[in-house]
């Protein structure tokens, strides 16, 4: 079974649970602290990058950070940090 498939039947699953959001898989976790530092869960890829704007995807959002000297500090499979001086995060 490929992992797109997967995440449709999880999702489907903690629909028909009626969990939170929060506890339904694949749903991305965003830690900010303070203005100088994200950590994201359960992202899909960045889609686009800059020091002033980091669009990633997250799924069924698109999470766009945006500020000042903006930098990929690490990313795995599940999780990615970024830092710099963080203005505004726009889920859409």
């Amino acid at each position: 079974m490929a992992r797109g498939e997967r995440w449709k039947i999880l999702e489907q699953t903690a629909d028909a649970l009626s969990l939170p959001p929060e506890l339904a898989p694949g749903t991305p976790v965003l830690e900010l602290y303070g203005s100088g530092q994200l950590r994201m869960e359960n992202h899909r890829g960045i889609i686009a990058y800059g020091s002033e704007e980091i669009s990633v995807s997250g799924g069924k959002l698109l999470v766009r950070i945006q500020g000042e000297g903006l930098e990929l500090r690490s990313m795995s499979a599940d999780a990615l940090f970024i830092t710099g001086s963080i203005k505004s995060i726009q889920l859409e």
